[in-house]
């Protein structure tokens, strides 16, 4: 069984490298909006993160274009950014899916994105993308986000699928702490929100505790004199 992926959803390489620092980070995501917010040239933002990953960690780059053959040429261009662990990602969109279906015959991986429901996203899967981004804070504005991930989630279990879900789309840690417990395969989060996972006041409490003590009875804050 493939074990659980962490994925940092930015294009800010200070907050991969500090999630990545501290975490087992398996890769990145970008979209359009996030890539315009490094206030670089587009091509610059994405060639340095390319620079920054290991070659076994993945990258995710989305289209911009919209109609069928613009996204295939785009598609194309994304695939030939790295020699692997690179991913394109569509819209589910009807031209996306078109060349999501067309990306799975030319072997150009794909992960589809935008989506709001689980039947897009599971038609998607069916179309031979390789993951699924289901938006789950988005989708909390149309209903329980989360059970539709979940409900996602059995799909493709129950159907056998090798597509992975990977959430994005993430306000808080408790929608993390769900999809994980239901096991999703991946998320992708915000630096903030990878961090808040494995940040809590009780455990600096504690540690602050034991300094203090042994500061007291030893006059260092270190095992070691």
């Amino acid at each position: 069984m493939d074990s659980f992926e962490l994925i940092i959803d930015t294009a800010d390489l200070d907050g991969i490298k500090e999630c990545d620092d501290i975490l087992n980070v398996q890769g990145v995501t970008t979209n359009p909006t996030i890539l315009t917010k490094t206030g670089k040239p587009a091509e610059q933002a994405i060639q340095d993160i390319i620079d920054y990953l290991r070659p076994d960690q993945k990258l995710f780059v989305q289209v911009v274009a919209t109609d069928y053959e613009s996204i295939m040429d785009e598609a194309r261009y994304i695939a030939q950014l790295r020699p692997e662990n690179i991913y394109t990602k569509i819209p589910v969109t009807h031209p996306g899916l078109k060349a999501i279906k067309q990306c799975a015959r030319e072997g150009i991986p794909t992960l589809a994105t935008a989506i709001y429901s689980s039947d897009a996203a599971f038609m998607a899967a069916h179309n031979g993308a390789n993951y699924l981004a289901p938006y789950v804070n988005r989708m909390c504005n149309y209903g329980n986000g989360v059970q539709d991930v979940i409900d996602l989630i059995d799909m493709l279990a129950i159907q056998d699928s090798d597509t992975k879900v990977l959430a994005a789309s993430f306000k808080n840690v408790d929608q993390a702490h769900q999809l994980i417990a239901a096991g999703a395969q991946a998320l992708t989060l915000p630096p903030d929100v990878a961090l808040n996972l494995v940040a809590h006041l009780g455990t600096q409490f504690a540690v602050d505790e034991f300094s203090a003590n042994w500061e007291r009875a030893y006059g260092r804050t270190t095992l070691r004199a």
